[in-house]
């Protein structure tokens, strides 16, 4: 009997010190493994940026925008730049309404000045037997060219006959549009008395710029886009 109470204090003791252990967590298959500790770096190398520069911090789309983005030129500019490539015209006029005036270009259809308001327009004055007037052909082409209709138009007025000049046209691959009856233009377009001669008008229908001599295209489009 003795040695059966002693047997069952051993096993109730077994147990009693099992269930301590499995408590403790010491026991083998028992112990949690704790989760590794995530890494940061130093708080010196952390640098959070402030909220007001996330925001006015320009797009990589935006960036690139502004460096292909040309400044737009003030009219003075560009007449001081000029030099001797041409010469002013007309400085009473500038930035004054232009006239209406109603003409036929080389395939008989008419065109009112008034018609193009809300675009550039340049009214260039020349004659095919003029070497200058020759020579600006190929800037005002140019300048044709780097525009849509809706953005520009050009009306190149001559007073020699339409046959003669819708045939000189069509040789030299002219692709704006060309007038050739100067009868009855209102002032200061009836002014123009040397060949070639340009009048720059823009979107609002007031002169921004009259020319004496051939227009480069380059300085025609900086004409163009100054406001």
């Amino acid at each position: 009997m003795a040695r059966r109470n002693k047997h069952s204090r051993y096993w109730v003791s077994r147990t009693f010190l099992a269930l301590a252990l499995l408590m403790l967590g010491i026991l083998p298959g028992c112990k949690r493994d704790k989760p590794p500790a995530t890494e940061r770096a130093p708080a010196s190398d952390v640098q959070p940026v402030p909220v007001a520069d996330r925001q006015s911090a320009p797009t990589p789309v935006e960036t690139a925008v502004g460096l292909f983005r040309e400044p737009k030129v003030s009219i003075q500019n560009i007449v001081k730049a000029a030099q001797d490539r041409w010469t002013p015209a007309y400085e009473q006029w500038w930035d004054r309404a232009a006239p209406d005036f109603t003409l036929t270009d080389i395939e008989g259809q008419t065109h009112k000045l008034s018609d193009y308001q809300g675009k550039d327009v340049v009214v260039a004055f020349w004659a095919t037997w003029v070497g200058a007037c020759k020579l600006e052909v190929g800037h005002l082409k140019e300048l044709r060219s780097a525009y849509p209709k809706d953005k520009l138009a050009i009306l190149a007025i001559t007073k020699e006959p339409a046959a003669l000049v819708k045939k000189w046209a069509a040789d030299q691959g002219i692709n704006y549009t060309v007038l050739s009856d100067a009868r009855g233009l209102p002032a200061p377009f009836d002014q123009a008395e040397t060949v070639p001669c340009s009048f720059f008008v823009g979107p609002d229908g007031k002169f921004k710029l009259a020319i004496n001599g051939m227009v480069p295209a380059s300085d025609a489009k900086a004409i163009v886009e100054a406001r």
